[in-house]
């Protein structure tokens, strides 16, 4: 394996609707004499995503429920958020004030994705993108264009995990990779036959690039250089276990 390294685009600076996210990221990069090289991958934040799509709502459009301001008041809750989250998925478990939906994607996480942070001091709240694989497609497509050649694109977004305490990113969306590594039928090196080992490296990509730019720097897109990536049409839906085999539901 080659060493892999994690290079952030520093420059990028804040993302309005309508933005061409592919041109604001060359320019940071031509801005530090940086540039991509074949062979890389690009993970973006979902939230430079959402921006640029106008995934963006006022907390003061919204007009909270009798429901979510009682579950709201209980736990000290904004209860304009808490709508919010509820209207974006349906409820998978509720707990001390922590809410679970399934949202429209598939994805199952706190609060239907719905945050407040990096967006504008808590004024608005951002929402995912309506579908992150064809943003990621979308992205790819633009950085081919105006490279000549593909850039494999990743949106990540912090999810928490069942067995787990803390966040770590993971991939929402993924457009010119293969998401996993299978390993299953390969032979270790003493020889025992693997049997379940699909590695999420899609997940583990956009870890490394949250690790690289952090949560408070400006930061929101990250190259990875160095990962032998499988090229194909891979999609970040994939990875989502299905409801027969989730062991939590």
């Amino acid at each position: 394996m080659p060493e892999i390294r994690a290079i952030p685009i520093d420059g990028i600076g804040e993302v309005r609707p309508g933005d061409d996210l592919a041109a604001l990221m060359l320019t940071a990069l031509k801005q530090k004499r940086r540039a991509f090289k074949q062979g890389d991958i690009v993970v973006v934040t979902h939230k430079i995503v959402s921006k640029a799509e106008g995934q963006i709502v006022p907390l003061a459009s919204v007009m909270p429920s009798r429901k979510a301001v009682a579950w709201s008041q209980k736990y000290r809750l904004d209860p304009r958020l808490t709508e919010i989250a509820w209207s974006e998925g349906s409820i998978v478990r509720q707990h001390h004030g922590v809410t679970i939906t399934e949202t429209a994607h598939g994805f199952v996480c706190a609060n239907s994705g719905v945050d407040a942070s990096n967006v504008d001091g808590g004024a608005s709240v951002v929402l995912l993108p309506r579908d992150p694989d064809q943003s990621a497609q979308k992205l790819h497509r633009a950085l081919k264009r105006h490279l000549g050649f593909a850039v494999p694109v990743i949106i990540s977004d912090s999810f928490g995990r069942a067995w787990r305490e803390g966040l770590t990113e993971v991939a929402i969306g993924i457009a010119g990779m293969k998401p996993y590594r299978d390993s299953r039928g390969a032979r270790d090196p003493y020889g025992y036959k693997l049997k379940v080992t699909l590695e999420a490296v899609a997940d583990e990509l956009a870890g490394m690039a949250g690790l690289a730019c952090g949560k408070l720097t400006r930061l929101p897109a990250c190259i990875i250089r160095g990962y032998p990536f499988q090229p194909g049409r891979g999609r970040a839906r994939d990875l989502i276990r299905a409801r027969e085999r989730d062991m939590f539901r």
